[in-house]
């Protein structure tokens, strides 16, 4: 089993929907997610996104880096601009990669809606390539 983290500002719309994407469609692969500057919570938006596509599980939740930055990664993933300049180093060597996406926080559920086939066009194909 292949682990990636995704990594972004809040950890509550961006990389909470990558980790769930990738969790639900790659075999092999498990992701978490986290954020450098965790808002604490699951935008609405997000989980009911997810819970629309049957993805959603309760054990998503935004966390901070500090819970995750000790496990063993494959791949860490920065799908924000501020995570990829503040990407902590991480006690192990890991591939990074940087693939950004727009922050559909504080817009309407189509934003919402939009970042998920975005990440699942984009982003899903680029781990499966960086992973081979």
């Amino acid at each position: 089993m292949k682990k990636v983290l995704i990594l972004c500002t809040g950890n509550s719309c961006r990389s909470i929907i990558a980790e769930a994407l990738i969790n639900a469609e790659l075999d092999g692969v498990e992701a978490e997610s986290s954020g450098v500057k965790a808002s604490g919570h699951v935008n609405p938006n997000a989980k009911k996104l997810l819970e629309d596509r049957g993805i959603w599980k309760e054990d998503y939740h935004s966390k901070t880096l500090d819970t995750v930055i000790d496990n063993d990664y494959d791949l860490v993933v920065t799908v924000c601009g501020h995570a990829q300049e503040t990407c902590p180093m991480f006690p192990k060597p890991v591939k990074t990669i940087h693939v950004g996406f727009e922050d559909p926080d504080g817009k309407d559920f189509s934003a919402f809606e939009e970042t998920y086939v975005e990440i699942e066009e984009t982003l899903l194909p680029k781990i499966m390539v960086e992973l081979s």
